[in-house]
C-alpha cells in the first residue's frame, strides 16, 4: 500500500523547515561578526524538526517540545542505529533558550557554534538517510 499523501506532505514540511533553519545557521556564520547565539539556536531547531519529521513519517505522535532527549528516544525506538548520534545531539536541547534572552549566558564561542551546526547537519542527514526516496528532498 502506498504511503498516505498527507503523511508524506507533513514529513516534507518538517524537513523543509529544518532545511531553512540549517540555511539560517550557515548564513549567521557569514555575518561580521558571526551571530553565534543564532547559529546554535537554529542548530537546535534543525535537529528538533528533523526528528519530528521522522516521527511524523512513522505516524508516531509527539508532544510540543524542544527536548531532543525525549524526541531522540522516540526516534531511536524506531531506528536503533541512529541512537548514538541522537544521544550526542541531545546537548543541542539547551540552545532552544540558552542565548535567547537578556541576562543569560554570554554568546557562544565560534568553535561551539560550528560544532552545534555540524551536529545538527549530521542529525538532518541521518534522518534523510532513514526516510524513503518518495519524501523527495
Amino acid at each position: 500500500m502506498p504511503p498516505d499523501a498527507a503523511r508524506i506532505a507533513e514529513t516534507r514540511e518538517w524537513l523543509s523547515k529544518a532545511g531553512i533553519d540549517l540555511r539560517a545557521a550557515e548564513h549567521d556564520r557569514t555575518a561580521a561578526p558571526p551571530i553565534t547565539g543564532d547559529m546554535v539556536f537554529h542548530a537546535q531547531q534543525v535537529a528538533e524538526k528533523a526528528l519530528k519529521a521522522f516521527l511524523s513519517w512513522h505516524d508516531v505522535p509527539f508532544r510540543k517540545t524542544h527536548n531532543l532527549v525525549e524526541l531522540g528516544e522516540q526516534c531511536a525506538g524506531i531506528e536503533a542505529s541512529i541512537e548514538p548520534l541522537l544521544r550526542k545531539a541531545a546537548v543541542l536541547t539547551e540552545y532552544a533558550w540558552r542565548f535567547r534572552y537578556p541576562g543569560e549566558a554570554a554568546e557562544p564561542e565560534m568553535a561551539e557554534a560550528d560544532e552545534a551546526v555540524s551536529l545538527a547537519r549530521a542529525v538532518y542527514e541521518a534522518i534523510l538517510d532513514h526516510l524513503p526516496d518518495e519524501i523527495g528532498l
